[in-house]
This record gives structure tokens, C-alpha cells and sequence, in this order.
């Protein structure tokens, strides 16, 4: 195994068993069928995939592979039926459908690449490095944007859980297009990351009260300034050929420190906050299920978040 593969497998691991399974438990507003279901089996269906990122390329690791993949799918499938239940496309809930969807491109993604597969004619390092991004950037990214909005409705919280998912599609679809256009989709993703930075920082003393979750709060927001400036950098390199870390130098620093540094210590930092104050997040107005108005004398359905 390659230094790339290496780290890719390991990242990706994380992502599977633990990055997934505990976003899943911070999402609040009703309930889709079998979400929760899902979330008490991911770590079942992780195995599978952990293991097709273990074994060498071959028709075992390509099936494993499928068995992550439809997981995912039936996790995408999930947004649509939470859009139908909230009725809303807030700036918050943008960033959660996000979350939702992105593990899709991910097992896509592995199963192309471990069939040895050039997937829309990429390159199988361009593919294998889509898992990841589309764990951590596209699921735990997003999610934590919306998170935010869940405190804060201000103009950074709402440009943040916007710019998120956005700079995400316009990387993925930059994919396809051009260098230029991957920059650009770098370009809106640092500045939805910086707000997500800034936006912590700013709330972590209101958000929490014990010195650890404040510390894993602030971890989190600062790593990002130095991992998604690499992350600029190198789209900037590729774009215009100015020097820049290759792609393996690039998934160890800037890969690496999202995952561990950011996304590994937010996760941690707001499961933290929600065990400690499970009643500190109501569910906003508009995503509340709707009351039985064939009842009128029936108290409205609450729900503990998930």
C-alpha cells in the first residue's frame, strides 16, 4: 500500500464508524422513518466498508464496497423525506440536507475506485481522495454549519451553513469542469469554513461552560484557518501552476487536520454539549412536526433530539 492509501484508510475509517454515526446523533426536528434505525446499524454496514479500504483492489473489495455504498443511499434518501416533514430549505436545514446526501458521492466513489474503475474518466487518487472529502467536508462540515444556525441566526451563521454546501458542489462539479472552476468551488468552501471558524469562536464561551468542550470548540475553529488555507493553496497551484504541495503532502496536512483537527474535535465538542444541556436546543418553529389538527385538545408532539 502506498503513504496515500495509508492515510486515505485510515481517515476514511474514522469517518465510517465514528464521524457518521455521532452527526446522526446530533440531528434534531423530526424523525424520518427508519433514520434512527440507520443510525444504530451504520457501524454494522462501516465494517464492510473499512474492509474494502483494507484489501487490495479486486472483486471482494468492490463488492464490500457496494454493501457501504447502498448505506449511504438509503442516508441520502433520507433528505428527501425530512424536506417533505419540515417543509423547510432555511440556510440550516440546507446544510443538513447536505450532510445527508454527501456520503452518497463518497460510496460512489469507493466502489469506482476499488473496482479500479476511472469513474467519468477520474484518475483512481482523484477518486479514492473523494471518499474522504465527502465524509468529512460534505457530511461533518455541513452539519456542523447547521448546528451553528441552531444558535446563532445571524448573517455568519446563515452564510456559513449556505457557503458550505455550496463550495462543496462547486468542487465536486469543478471536478468535471476545469481547474478554474475547482478553485472557484475552493474559493466559496474556505470562506463558508472561516465563518464556521469565526462563528465558533465567537460563541464557544455562550455555547459552553466546562474548559474542555470550550477547548475542543477552539481546536476545532483553529485548525481550520491553517487547513483550508493548504486547501486554497493547493487549487491555486493547480490552476495556475504556482508551486504547491503535491496530493499526498496535501491529503496530510490539509486532509488530515480537517478531519482529526476540526471535524473529529466539533463532533466531539457538540455531543458534549448536547449530553450535557439536552434541552438547550429547542427544535426551531418550522421544524416542529405538525400538531394533529383533528385534536385540538392533543398536546403538540416533542421530541428529545436524536
Amino acid at each position: 500500500m502506498t503513504a496515500l492509501s495509508v492515510l486515505v484508510g485510515t481517515v476514511v475509517t474514522i469517518g465510517m464508524f465514528w464521524a457518521i454515526p455521532t452527526g446522526l446523533a446530533l440531528l434534531d426536528g423530526p424523525r424520518p422513518p427508519g433514520r434512527e434505525a440507520l443510525r444504530r446499524a451504520w457501524p454494522l454496514f462501516a465494517v464492510p466498508g473499512a474492509l474494502a479500504l483494507w484489501l487490495p483492489r479486486s472483486g471482494l473489495s468492490t463488492a464490500l464496497a457496494a454493501v457501504y455504498a447502498l448505506a449511504t443511499l438509503a442516508l441520502a434518501l433520507q433528505a428527501p423525506a425530512r424536506l417533505i416533514l419540515t417543509r423547510s430549505l432555511a440556510p440550516g436545514e440546507v446544510a443538513v440536507l447536505t450532510a445527508l446526501v454527501a456520503p452518497s458521492v463518497a460510496g460512489l466513489a469507493l466502489v469506482a475506485e476499488r473496482a479500479s474503475y476511472p469513474l467519468f474518466g477520474f484518475d483512481l487518487d482523484i477518486l479514492a481522495l473523494t471518499v474522504p472529502h465527502f465524509h468529512f467536508a460534505g457530511f461533518a462540515a455541513a452539519l456542523v454549519a447547521g448546528l451553528l444556525c441552531r444558535v446563532s441566526d445571524g448573517p455568519t451563521a446563515r452564510f456559513a451553513a449556505l457557503s458550505v454546501p455550496a463550495g462543496t458542489l462547486l468542487v465536486l462539479l469543478g471536478y468535471f469542469v476545469d481547474d478554474w472552476a475547482e478553485l472557484l468551488g475552493a474559493v466559496v468552501l474556505t470562506a463558508g469554513m472561516t465563518a464556521v471558524a469565526v462563528l465558533t469562536l465567537r460563541e464557544r464561551r455562550t455555547l459552553a461552560a466546562d474548559r474542555l468542550t470550550r477547548g475542543l470548540l477552539a481546536v476545532s475553529a483553529l485548525v481550520l484557518f491553517v487547513t483550508m488555507l493548504l486547501a486554497l493553496s493547493w487549487a491555486l497551484g493547480e490552476a495556475t501552476g504556482l508551486p504547491h504541495l503535491d496530493l499526498t503532502w496535501t491529503a496530510a496536512t490539509h486532509g488530515l487536520g480537517n478531519a482529526l483537527g476540526f471535524a473529529v474535535c466539533a463532533l466531539l465538542a457538540h455531543r458534549r454539549l448536547r449530553s450535557d444541556h439536552p434541552a438547550s436546543h429547542p427544535t426551531p418553529d418550522h421544524l416542529a412536526t405538525p400538531t394533529n389538527l383533528t385534536h385540538p385538545t392533543a398536546h403538540p408532539r416533542t421530541e428529545l433530539p436524536a
